[in-house]
């Protein structure tokens, strides 16, 4: 044992190890920094011991050795998360990471995958077959925590959420059993893992419902000076308004980044992207996103036929992991002329060049479903706002974070007071506003299955006491 890992017991710690396929490691083991990092490089964390599982087995010693050492445990899976959880100090990190399989049955158009696959490994898998689940937006994302955060992607409003197409899952419970959850076993932990985060077990597999996408698709962002934003978010507004479901456009204000569709004179300057999908025939999309892409004056226009999976890592190089990385998030209903007016205005401000403000219109087949579908509650939200602020000098924490808490607080009045527990960045607190209306609910399954908090380190629903 190491001098720096809190654990007095070098015994249990030995036999922790020897119970493991995978690997046990230490703060000064050769690997320990690295499986420590995750995406955002503010969380800078010193966990007592790493355990890389290599499958449920190694997850059932790891839970039992955390609860029988009366330690914190943290879940990792991609390492993707905004508030860093996945890491803490004096903490067992359970890394999921090396579990990483997806199987598809084509036949039935379902995928099990394990809680380590990040998404650009199961859009490779289940491109091969043109078939896709509705998932995320950065293909470096973890396949755990989106999903069970609610999860969406550019299939959302044709297909629903990512926990929309969840059919089942194996997970280790706080006693360190296995079971499985689905809607006819265990279905009160089945409704509790489609939004309510970690905080009921470890899932080890996922079972998703896949629908027939691509390998084509209509996709691509259309470039406006942002001087024409006014013109550009009013249009946006229009089409979103009547939009059909297949149809998904994203509204950005950002500093150009230098890819290539942008003509380099714009490169660094301010300016607002339409990013537009089409889920569907791509002549039949190019029809119903021609209004959109005839809004304004454009500087650039790379709409077209695209690979689905080269669509969802587009905008991969825009968040790069080590990064500096402090999100705030709104829901709203409608998008009005006072808050077009105030995008813009913080458009003015926007800290750094990696910054951005982007406005997702969601909808569709997300709002199909009642508030009590699922443990995730935000069946209302038509738009969301999410102020990713980004910077690489640590300097710069205070201004930045001040900007972003700025610019939230004056959205505040024009939100429905609910927030994506997946954008949450502190490590307390809106536990209220990600769970809404079912957060009663969430506690009765937390008293069921985790009446200790053994799973904590996450957006918490405490058990009564």
């Amino acid at each position: 044992m190491s001098a720096e890992t809190p654990i007095s017991d070098d015994e249990a710690v030995a036999e922790f190890e020897v119970s493991l396929r995978g690997s046990l490691l230490r703060p000064d083991d050769e690997g320990y920094d690295e499986a420590r990092t995750v995406w955002n490089g503010m969380i800078d964390k010193h966990p007592a011991l790493v355990a890389r599982c290599a499958g449920a087995a190694d997850v059932i010693s790891a839970v039992t050795f955390a609860r029988e050492q009366d330690i914190d445990l943290s879940v990792k899976g991609g390492g993707h998360n905004i508030a860093g959880r996945a890491v803490a100090d004096d903490a067992l990190v359970i890394d999921l990471s090396a579990m990483d399989s997806v199987r598809v049955d084509p036949d039935a158009k379902t995928a099990r995958v394990e809680p380590g696959v990040v998404l650009h490994e199961l859009d490779h898998e289940t491109q091969a077959f043109g078939l896709a689940t509705p998932a995320g937006y950065n293909s470096t994302t973890g396949i755990a925590g989106l999903t069970l955060g609610g999860g969406w992607g550019w299939l959302s409003r044709k297909y629903g959420l990512t926990v929309d197409n969840l059919l089942s899952a194996d997970v280790v419970t706080a006693e360190g059993e296995l079971v499985h959850a689905s809607e006819t076993e265990h279905e009160d932990l089945f409704w509790g893992l489609r939004g309510g985060g970690g905080n009921f077990g470890i899932v080890t597999s996922f079972e998703f419902q896949l629908h027939e996408v691509g390998p084509t698709v209509l996709s691509g962002p259309v470039v406006h000076p942002f001087d024409d934003g006014r013109a550009v978010l009013s249009g946006y507004r229009e089409f979103t308004a009547s939009a059909p479901d297949e149809a998904t456009v994203w509204c950005v204000i950002r500093h150009a980044p230098p890819m290539p569709f942008v003509p380099e004179e714009w490169h660094g300057r301010k300016v607002v992207i339409l990013a537009t999908f089409y889920a569907g025939d791509v002549e039949e999309g190019e029809e119903v996103l021609q209004p959109i892409r005839d809004v304004g004056d454009p500087i650039a226009d790379a709409v077209g036929p695209h690979p689905y999976t080269g669509w969802q890592q587009a905008f991969d190089d825009l968040a790069p992991a080590g990064n500096r990385h402090y999100w705030k998030s709104h829901n709203f209903v409608e998008l009005t002329d006072e808050m077009i007016e105030t995008f813009m205005e913080y458009g003015e401000t926007i800290p750094t060049p990696h910054t951005e403000i982007a406005i997702p219109n969601l909808g569709g087949a997300i709002n199909e479903k009642p508030v009590d579908a699922t443990a995730y509650p935000h069946r209302d939200a038509e738009f969301i706002m999410n102020i990713h602020t980004q910077w690489e000098d640590p300097e710069r924490d205070d201004e930045c974070i001040a900007w972003a808490r700025d610019l939230h607080e004056a959205m505040a009045p024009h939100a429905t007071g609910g927030v994506y527990a997946n954008f949450v960045p502190e490590a307390v607190g809106d536990q209220r506003a990600a769970y809404r209306e079912n957060y009663d609910r969430l506690v009765e399954v937390k008293n069921e299955w985790d009446p200790e908090n053994l799973f904590r380190l996450n957006h918490n629903v405490e058990p009564t006491e």
